[in-house]
């Protein structure tokens, strides 16, 4: 066996080995797509994951900067070859993708991508996926292609396994959510029987206390001292609960990663764009962290349902030894004045109640017509 296949296998195997070990979609996607690039030498690979509406769920790149791709701006939709990839569900092998009549162009910042080399990802019959590199590292005629039929056959083997590995990273986050949902399930029955156990008991007290109260005002202070007892019984249940039920992915994978898997299914699930931009920090409070985590919830649930809005953006940055996060929509807005009087809240109390409980700040900016922005700053630790 020549040198050639030798290197090409165990290339594919190193790769295979790299998607094995990630349980999370978005680690699994980026692994392939790195693993894609190295192993056929292109400048550029990029991954695409549909969504039904035309557009992507999850567009994972490599080869690309940050600052390029933020300059690139809102991900693709399906159309020219990304479409024929997905729909026709065949390979494409083309010398210049600028040169074949399928081509649509794209943003300025966007790489010049000249030999092409893409195939869709099948699970069964279903496509879920296009894998696509550009540019391959190699001398090449005018007008030739650089990638070959045994590129496309090494890159139709990564695909395949490429499949498997994204269908096990799905099923394990789904039997995670249900995992998770189930347990909030059991603690949200344990807290209805405890805390409604104590607060009958409490209820029963309170009227034995006020039935006493003028024949025998001695006992009617007893009673009174076992409601004090049992008010502060059910606080403590309440308490319990509430660190219980703190978002497992928030102690899992923390602020930032939470918000941005949040942000990506709203983004999905709605047809408004939801985006969102944060970078890594030092860990807060759990009790900081989590009322950011809320707060973001509520605003992007008024910002979906309320407000009309086109595109939705959450953001969460450093500010001094804490933080700052920012949710801005461009729908309808309102007049926050006119609401508090019609008594209409939109969830502001619960926000601003969040707020103090941790000792920050909750600004929030809309007027008719100009779309809303709720900002939440809070200490660190």
């Amino acid at each position: 066996m020549s040198q050639g296949p030798r290197s090409g296998l165990a290339a594919v195997s190193s790769a295979l080995l790299a998607m094995s070990r990630h349980l999370e979609v978005r680690d699994v996607l980026k692994t392939i797509v790195a693993s894609a690039r190295e192993l056929l030498d292109a400048q550029y690979a990029a991954l695409g994951v549909p969504d039904d509406h035309g557009g992507f769920a999850q567009f994972v790149v490599d080869g690309v900067s940050d600052a390029q791709w933020k300059a690139i701006g809102p991900l693709p939709r399906q159309h020219g070859i990304l479409a024929a990839m997905l729909h026709e569900a065949r390979p494409e092998r083309l010398a210049d993708v600028r040169t074949d009549p399928r081509f649509e162009g794209w943003p300025a910042a966007h790489p010049e991508l000249a030999d092409f080399l893409g195939l869709p990802i099948r699970d069964g019959d279903e496509v879920i996926g296009a894998l696509f590199l550009a540019n391959k590292n190699c001398p090449k005629q005018q007008g030739s292609c650089g990638f070959t039929q045994e590129d496309e056959d090494l890159l139709g083997i990564l695909a395949q396994h490429a499949a498997i590995a994204l269908t096990n990273a799905r099923l394990y986050e789904r039997s995670r959510e249900l995992t998770i949902a189930e347990e909030r399930s059991r603690l949200a029955h344990e807290l209805h029987d405890a805390v409604s156990q104590k607060l009958f008991s409490l209820r029963l007290t309170a009227q034995a206390a006020a039935a006493l109260v003028d024949r025998d005002p001695a006992r009617a202070k007893g009673e009174l001292h076992q409601v004090a007892v049992l008010a502060a019984e059910a606080v403590d249940e309440l308490r319990a609960a509430v660190v219980e039920l703190r978002p497992a992915a928030l102690d899992e994978d923390g602020l930032i990663a939470t918000l941005r898997t949040q942000t990506q299914v709203l983004d999905r699930a709605h047809t408004a764009r939801v985006t969102f931009t944060g970078n890594g920090f030092r860990a807060l409070p759990a009790a900081q962290e989590e009322a950011l985590l809320r707060v973001a919830q509520e605003a992007l649930h008024n910002a979906l349902r309320h407000s009309g809005a086109g595109h939705v953006d959450v953001s969460v940055a450093r500010r001094g030894g804490g933080a700052v996060l920012r949710v801005t929509d461009d729908g309808g807005g309102f007049d926050p004045h006119t609401v508090r009087r019609a008594g209409r809240h939109l969830g502001l109390v619960s926000m601003r109640d969040r707020a103090s409980g941790v000792g920050g700040t909750l600004t929030v900016e809309s007027a008719p017509g100009k779309g809303t922005t709720i900002e939440l700053e809070v200490p660190g630790g």
